[in-house]
């Protein structure tokens, strides 16, 4: 087998991704790879190999691998931000790697993730309270489903200002081309990815407006009383959430060719006018790049079980 010769790799809708500073990371079932714009214009990749506890066989079930999927996308996306970061600022270490966290920097990250989780989910609760003497349980749980949705938008609104995040978008939609590409079958060259949509229905965008709506639905059923209750479910209720809009953004992305499916997620791919900007050709060379590196990873990975 030459070097060129192309090994059999996942389905191409295995692989996904985010945006990241100056660059952009592609996840593939058994490997991510980091791409990132250097300030003297080079491009820098990094790659690293998935644990086992995220490409075993648990992954195969419903739910449950909803909920590991999600924590493998928290745990790389905080290494895959904090290496870019580290590059932007040239402040890696001999090794190309980002310096440790270390105690304070966890601090501050699990303060500012309790805080998002706070607001999103038991803030609602606090702005409706005052409203279950005034209307029924279903209608008080539907307006808090709305200020959320409002709470999310008025953020993603909010942020998109920043000079600096709309460049995180234009590689957010530089990622969401590249990946296209790669599901169409269509040759990974600049030319090529541009012309495609900067929408993904796999979306992590498309994951919090999902979120949102199953949450109204999920907590029809937990009740309004006592105040404290509402709260606490609020909380305990996330990773089955989070776990179902998982496993409707799955079904979703695997049966667009039906109509009601592409209707029902219309909403979803609206909303990522808002986290997407049409990306330059630099941007989209990134994307490639570290798209390219991902399917290498799977590739070797392939070769190397194949003994």
């Amino acid at each position: 087998m030459t070097a060129r010769e192309p090994l059999t790799h996942p389905p191409s809708n295995s692989f996904g991704g985010q945006a990241v500073v100056e660059g952009v990371m592609i996840r593939g079932p058994r490997s991510i790879a980091v791409a990132v714009r250097r300030p003297d214009g080079e491009i820098t990749i990094r790659t690293r190999v998935l644990g086992g506890r995220l490409t075993n066989a648990v992954r195969r079930v419903p739910l449950v691998r909803g909920i590991l999927v999600l924590w493998e996308i928290l745990a790389t996306g905080i290494w895959a931000l904090a290496w870019a970061g580290a590059v932007h600022n040239d402040e890696v270490d001999e090794h190309g790697e980002a310096k440790p966290f270390g105690v304070v920097g966890w601090a501050v990250l699990l303060v500012v993730l309790g805080f998002a989780v706070s607001v999103f989910f038991a803030g609602p609760v606090l702005l409706t309270s005052w409203l279950s003497a005034w209307l029924p349980d279903l209608a008080v749980i539907a307006v808090e489903g709305v200020v959320r949705v409002g709470l999310l938008l008025a953020y993603i609104r909010l942020i998109g200002r920043s000079a600096d995040v709309q460049r995180v978008f234009q590689y957010h939609a530089a990622e969401h081309k590249a990946v296209q590409a790669l599901e169409q079958g269509r040759e990974l060259s600049v030319q090529s990815v541009r012309r495609l949509p900067k929408e993904h229905p796999r979306c992590g965008t498309s994951f919090l407006l999902t979120v949102a709506v199953v949450a109204a639905v999920a907590f029809m059923f937990a009740g309004l009383e006592p105040l404290w209750w509402r709260f606490v479910s609020r909380i305990v209720l996330i990773p089955v959430i989070a776990a179902v809009s998982y496993e409707a953004i799955r079904f979703g992305g695997l049966h667009l060719g039906n109509a009601l499916v592409r209707t029902l997620f219309s909403a979803n791919l609206a909303l990522q006018k808002l986290t997407t900007r049409d990306p330059d050709d630099e941007q989209i060379q990134v994307a490639i790049a570290s798209l390219n590196a991902a399917l290498e990873m799977e590739r070797e990975a392939t070769e190397a079980a194949r003994g």
